[in-house]
């Protein structure tokens, strides 16, 4: 048990080198750091004298009594191989650091053993591929590989449970479709899934909510005007889509009992056709997010019956007032979650306005906030396609993602850095041999942005945006706006933020250390 303490001391002590601000640290980090020496040298002399004290104690003369001295033996001399590979990992990052410096129910049941045949095969490709690159299989790498087994990973089966979502909301979509041919409500479009599901992690395990974008077109006789707010704000608060009507005359011969809307006396229009839809889902001229989201609601509960997989799911719609919530539970009792949300696109870009808004604040019913989740699950698809098949990029996501619970730091700004690093970083570098290297690059990124306090957004004025990834002109040029922006204001804020960071990176040597 001591000698297992000492390894954790020894591991969090890696991973917790002193990071340079310029030429020399500042008192407030000079004085945490020689705190954390003090302490870790503490705890390691205990536990090395524990050790000594065990070493040292008589042996018993009964067998029993040998057979258990022998075996303490053993892994005596097993941890003190692993010491010094640890000892050597510990000089080696040293080294770098300062180089750097200076310059469903089935595939559940059979998901775990195909991880695992996967693993195994990964491995032995990259012996293979080192070999060949003439590297040495057995040096300091072979740790990214121990620590990244040792880890409880959660069986995830994310792609074939998109693939069923996917399909589901695509069915039900088809029904709708059908029951508002002949209205003047939006045009629903293809779902597109969206969110770390989509991305190919997620956090929460098979607990991820499965979240999908449906783009809205506006109906015939009708056109949508996005006014954005200021360029460059995060998220674009204040946009709104104004809704207007158009002239149809001249296309009345060929759209049968089409009257327009523009033209027609009013009290023609109310007996031979429907609604216009400024009068359902606006709040005067602007399409009301909250009317059309219960509108969504209220046809998806209509059309579930039609639908093919109702004979297998139970669908019940939960309380949303910007969204459709969708909990659906199979026979078996497995539950998913699915989270569907409406958007305008941004001509022929990937950014769009969208109903849902990540912020706990009041945010009036005109107002579609500005969404990147498009552009942000098109940059993960196109890694997958170029990185390596044995690629660890998502996991060091995934796994960075379980330390950030109870703290300020969101999900959304460790994916940040890890898309603005893995456009910096050759994706031959994300294998898992690299494992451990990645991670210190995660956490040597996000510590540079708290200290600077600044942490770019990635969509604007960014000069390694991906080719295919369609944007405004107007993002090329912007500002980028700052997701720091708070800490650089609130200096009992940055603080903090300083601290739950040195939380973060205790909490990542645990998981390491202990794989859970």
């Amino acid at each position: 048990m001591a000698a297992t303490k000492v390894l954790a001391v020894l591991l969090q002590s890696i991973f917790q080198l002193p990071q340079m601000v310029g030429d020399e640290l500042d008192e407030a980090t000079r004085e945490r750091m020689q705190q954390r020496a003090e302490r870790l040298n503490a705890e390691m002399t205990r536990l090395l004298q524990e050790l000594e004290q065990r070493s040292q104690e008589p042996r018993s003369i009964a067998w029993g009594g040998q057979l258990l001295a022998a075996l303490q033996q053993w892994q005596f001399w097993l941890i003190a191989g692993v010491l010094v590979l640890l000892f050597g990992l510990c000089w080696w990052l040293r080294k770098t650091i300062h180089g750097v410096d200076s310059s469903s129910d089935e595939e559940s049941s059979s998901s775990s053993t195909e991880q695992e045949e996967e693993e195994e095969q990964q491995e032995e490709e990259e012996q293979v591929e080192e070999e060949s690159e003439g590297e040495d299989p057995a040096d300091e790498k072979d740790l990214g590989r121990i620590f990244a087994k040792r880890i409880q990973w959660p069986v995830q089966n994310l792609a074939y449970r998109s693939q069923v979502v996917d399909e589901l909301v695509g069915d039900l979509l088809c029904v709708l479709q059908v029951l508002l041919s002949n209205s003047f409500f939006p045009v629903l479009q293809p779902a597109i899934g969206v969110g770390s599901a989509f991305e190919g992690w997620s956090p929460r395990g098979d607990d991820a909510v499965y979240r999908l974008l449906v783009p809205l077109q506006p109906p015939c006789g009708h056109t949508f005007h996005l006014e954005l707010g200021n360029t460059g704000e995060m998220q674009a608060k204040d946009s709104c889509v104004r809704v207007e009507l158009e002239c149809t005359c001249t296309r009345e011969q060929l759209m049968e009992n089409m009257l327009c809307f523009l033209h027609h006396p009013k009290e023609e229009l109310r007996r031979n056709q429907g609604p216009s839809l400024l009068s359902t889902l606006c709040t005067g001229s602007y399409l009301d997010v909250q009317k059309t989201a219960r509108w969504f609601q209220s046809f998806v509960r209509s059309a579930w019956v039609a639908v093919p997989q109702s004979h297998h799911y139970n669908m019940e719609v939960l309380p949303s007032s910007r969204s459709c919530k969708l909990q659906l539970t199979n026979a078996s009792g497995r539950t998913l979650f699915i989270e569907i949300m409406l958007g305008v696109q941004q001509g022929d870009s990937d950014i769009f306005l969208s109903s849902q808004t990540a912020e706990a604040i009041f945010t009036p019913s005109t107002t579609w906030p500005e969404s990147y989740a498009v552009a942000e699950v098109k940059v993960f698809r196109r890694m997958a396609r170029q990185a390596p098949h044995n690629s660890f990029h998502l996991k060091c996501l995934q796994l960075c993602a379980r330390i950030l619970a109870g703290t300020g730091f969101s999900t959304y700004t460790l994916k940040t850095a890890v898309m603005h690093l893995l456009t910096t970083t050759p994706l031959s570098g994300w294998r898992r041999r690299d494992f451990l290297l990645r991670l210190q690059d995660i956490m040597r990124y996000l510590r540079c942005c708290l200290q600077e306090k600044r942490l770019d957004h990635f969509f604007f004025g960014n000069e390694n945006m991906p080719d295919d990834i369609i944007l405004p002109p107007a993002f090329q040029t912007a500002e980028p706006p700052n997701l720091f922006q708070r800490l650089a204001q609130d200096p009992a804020a940055h603080a903090e933020a300083l601290r739950e960071f040195d939380e973060l990176q205790d909490r990542l040597v645990r998981l390491l250390f202990y794989g859970h």
